[in-house]
């Protein structure tokens, strides 16, 4: 299946985000939900999946482009199970995303499972202007419950006013030796990261912060620290991750603020 969605959010009169496009095909569902976007609030959308996957020889597609000003939150509605198609052949999801200065952009989807026999990759690319913030978080688990995983991987590539911010690569399953070794995983079965880019740092990030042998958050050279963990099933790497995720508890976190 071939799918392609797009949004892009724009500041409005009175400051108040406004989707000027929303348009999206199954299973790439793009629905508004949420309060409107005004008095500093981020205007919030959810990707809702409109057929199961995704499934092998998936090509999915998604651009998010946040204007000058304006605050986007986007979410899905459940985690994505990959799995493998009749074809044998490969599935990918593709996000583009820009922020513009002084736009904002919480990405805080539900986590990506990969399912026993599946062959997913997953990319992410986000251009920020300078002046732009960021909080965006990922969690992949390594199968459903009593099974191996297939093979996933995800890479996520960010820029900062034209220069390079942060270029992380993760492959799990059969064909990645040493995945589940003491140089990757360790033998735990969910992973994931949380990344924060906030233009007040350019002076200089938070320093580094340990959370325990799970968790540790680490400043990037540029105005960004990024949190990484890894738990032994889904629940707890979320319990690691909701302890420094802005969003946590529903309350909004100081960095998330332009």
């Amino acid at each position: 299946m071939r799918a392609r969605a797009r949004v892009v959010a724009e500041r409005g009169p009175g400051g108040a985000t406004r989707l000027s496009v929303l348009r999206s095909e199954s299973p790439l569902l793009l629905r508004r939900t949420g309060p409107p976007g005004g008095d500093g609030r981020a205007a919030e959308v959810h990707l809702v999946g409109g057929a199961a996957g995704p499934l092998g020889g998936d090509d999915l597609r998604l651009s998010v482009e946040v204007g000058p000003g304006a605050r986007l939150c986007l979410r899905t509605a459940a985690a994505a199970l990959a799995l493998p198609g009749a074809s044998g052949a490969a599935s990918g999801m593709a996000v583009e995303v820009t922020v513009a200065a002084g736009g904002h952009l919480d990405w805080l989807p539900e986590p990506l499972i990969a399912g026993r026999g599946c062959r997913h990759r997953a990319t992410a690319r986000v251009r920020l202007a300078a002046g732009a913030s960021l909080c965006w978080r990922e969690e992949l688990i390594c199968g459903r419950h009593g099974e191996q995983p297939g093979d996933a991987s995800t890479r996520l590539t960010v820029s900062y006013d034209d220069l390079p911010l942060y270029d992380q690569e993760l492959a799990v399953g059969p064909d990645a030796p040493g995945w589940a070794g003491p140089a990757v995983l360790a033998g735990a079965r969910a992973t994931g990261s949380l990344l924060r880019v906030d233009p007040a740092w350019l002076t200089g990030a938070p320093p580094p912060e340990h959370h325990g042998p799970e968790a540790v958050t680490m400043p990037l050279a540029g105005p960004a620290v990024v949190t990484t963990a890894v738990g032994a099933d889904a629940a707890r790497l979320r319990r690691r991750l909701d302890a420094q995720c802005p969003y946590s508890g529903g309350v909004k976190h100081s960095a998330t603020l332009a």
